[in-house]
């Protein structure tokens, strides 16, 4: 079970940092991804992370400003959003796939566990 929270309404420019709390899961071997769906948009990948947190990587329109880190201890992945612009408004879903070997995916089809989305509304 994935549960994400940290969503809000906050002004462009502001910070927010989404958490997604897994249980049930050997969270160390998974793979941990964010996605976003806009109103009227399909949903669109932001960031991944490895089990281990070695290897990274960021949508375009969020690289250097969205940083994604876990903590394994905690069974915790987290999104770090900086520089918050009207066009990140979304819910924010993150999601889990095992992956003992490490690998990192940007495509949604590649997970298989998500978890309920939290809403972040970035005003103008």
């Amino acid at each position: 079970q994935l549960q994400a929270s940290g969503g809000g309404l906050v002004q462009a420019g502001d910070s927010l940092r989404l958490s997604c709390a897994a249980s049930g899961r050997t969270f160390s071997t998974d793979t941990m991804g964010w996605f976003r769906r806009a109103p009227g948009k399909e949903r669109e990948f932001v960031a991944t992370i490895s089990g281990r947190g070695d290897s990274t990587y960021y949508a375009d329109s969020v690289k250097g400003r969205f940083t994604i880190s876990r903590d394994n201890a905690k069974n915790t992945v987290y999104l770090q959003m900086n520089t918050l612009k009207p066009e990140d408004t979304a819910v924010y879903y993150c999601a889990a796939r095992k992956s003992r070997s490490g690998d990192i995916y940007y495509r949604a089809y590649s997970y298989n566990y998500w978890g309920q989305g939290t809403q972040v509304t970035v005003s103008s």
